[in-house]
């Protein structure tokens, strides 16, 4: 199986990176193209064998499947070379939660996915957005979700949900890692903790209730009656929570969406350019 990887910035290069470090893929599996050649270059210097094609169009001549890892607004010229390049047995797949499947199967006369990743891939971890277009057999989208296992869990969901579902999965660690930055400032000017060792607590906390969660067999519900003892401290902390966080999550929701549909606009426009 040969794998084309076009940009390899921050996302991109991420993916290749987790991939290899999985061992899901060798590196003379991938070929790489990209805006910045340099950053190709320093990939396939720190993983031999790793192809660097010097156009999009060459790294998508003869692999299986096709990573498109450009941002929204390039996304009218990398298509606009790959139109007339890719064929109807290659999956071509995009990693920006806008393009829609329905953009990408109105160019290309391939096999269309659409499959939003995480920065948590990095330490093999976290949940891929998995959508699939019309032309995806069942052996497609299981060669696509055995790949993405190597670096976390694949959850298919219908497209129309990617937003909401990008803003936990994938905006997620950053929304909590500011809350913790938050929680860490204060308890160091509450109570004196240093604010490094406030975080790496946090981390440790952050990492074991996700596995409580996921390997554990806990509920949300049951891990909160597990911890909150009626009366407790516990109990008197989640009080304050929530009377202050909630219309936090929804007004998050409400901008994040937002956000999305303006940028759904302008995408459909850019298409519309494509296709004449």
């Amino acid at each position: 199986m040969q794998i084309a990887f076009i940009g390899t910035g921050s996302m991109g290069g991420l993916l290749i990176e987790s991939f290899l470090r999985s061992g899901a893929l060798q590196p003379k599996q991938i070929t790489a193209s990209s805006r910045t050649l340099s950053k190709v270059e320093r990939l396939s210097a720190r993983y031999p064998g790793l192809k660097t094609a010097s156009s999009n169009v060459q790294a998508a001549l003869h692999s299986d499947i096709i990573f498109l890892c450009v941002k929204p607004l390039d996304f009218q010229s990398v298509l606009s070379e790959l139109k007339d390049v890719v064929t109807e047995e290659q999956i071509v797949v995009s990693i920006t939660s806008p393009i829609l499947l329905a953009h990408l199967e109105s160019i290309l006369p391939s096999k269309a996915a659409k499959i939003i990743p995480t920065i948590t891939h990095s330490v093999l971890s976290g949940a891929s957005l998995c959508m699939y277009g019309e032309r995806i057999r069942p052996e497609d989208r299981l060669l696509l979700e055995q790949l993405f296992s190597s670096v976390g869990t694949p959850v298919p969901i219908p497209e129309t949900q990617v937003r909401t579902a990008s803003d936990i999965s994938s905006c997620g660690p950053a929304f909590l890692a500011y809350i913790l930055a938050l929680w860490a400032d204060a308890a160091e000017s509450r109570s004196g903790l240093d604010r490094n060792t406030a975080i790496q607590l946090g981390a440790q906390m952050l990492l074991g209730t996700g596995r409580l969660l996921t390997e554990g067999g806990f509920t949300v519900e049951q891990l909160q009656q597990r911890v909150a003892v009626p009366g407790g401290v516990t109990a008197e902390g989640l009080q304050v929570l929530q009377e202050h966080l909630f219309q936090v999550f929804p007004e998050l929701i409400k901008t994040t969406t937002r956000k999305h549909e303006h940028d759904l606009i302008k995408l459909d426009k850019l298409f519309e350019n494509i296709e004449a």
